[in-house]
């Protein structure tokens, strides 16, 4: 994707300020930084992304080659930027109930849908753009409001990125409002891991 100078200035800006706290070269990144989330073992997988690897087997298989982080350059900053602008204004954002008349279904959105098929549009944008798939991680979270929630997690050298249906901004998972729960496993896209986000979480009334 072409990139503009104000991009660019953005992307050298974002660049800058996490590098401060992540190393520099993918190689020798420290992965316990805060700037990435910390997992532990597997975990129940959701019922919908169950459901979807059901349908769409070839994505969801074991990550012959992991891929640890992704370096974060300019094209790539601006290829989160754009794919997540693109796909949230693009998809009009409708529950699975009012839509499809069940709890949870997810699936490619065509118009509509809801915040985990906005993930997962994402996530095939990216691989296209030439992401790593072991390196592109729906997780699921909880809001302050105790409801669920899924975004894009992006690993990078400079921490793991959010990409999310409910703001336009790509930022640090730490700079998030969200508590994390798990996410997919990056050696097997069918199977989930535990996030241990031990961070305090005020719980807004409904």
């Amino acid at each position: 994707m072409p990139i503009n100078k104000t991009t660019s200035t953005v992307a050298a800006a974002l660049i800058a300020l996490l590098g401060s706290t992540v190393a520099q070269a993918a190689s020798s990144v420290d992965l316990s930084n805060p700037a990435f989330a910390q997992v532990a073992g597997r975990t129940s997988v959701p019922i919908g992304h169950s459901e979807f690897c059901k349908a769409h087997r070839d994505e969801c298989g074991i990550n012959a080659h992991v891929v640890d982080v992704m370096e974060l350059n300019e094209d790539r900053w601006a290829q989160l930027v754009s794919v997540n602008n693109q796909v949230n204004s693009a998809v009009v954002p409708i529950t699975d109930q009012d839509f499809y008349n069940v709890a949870e279904f997810w699936t490619y959105p065509e118009g509509y849908g809801d915040c985990e098929d906005f993930a997962l549009a994402k996530r095939r944008e990216l691989i296209a753009d030439g992401w790593d798939a072991s390196t592109l991680l729906i997780a699921v979270v909880r809001e302050s409001n105790g409801s669920g929630h899924a975004v894009l997690m992006a690993r990078t050298d400079r921490g793991d990125l959010v990409l999310d249906n409910q703001d336009g901004s790509v930022k640090v998972w730490l700079d998030t409002p969200y508590q994390f729960l798990k996410r997919q496993s990056q050696a097997n896209a069918a199977e989930w891991v535990d996030i241990v986000d031990s961070r305090a979480m005020i719980v807004a009334n409904k």
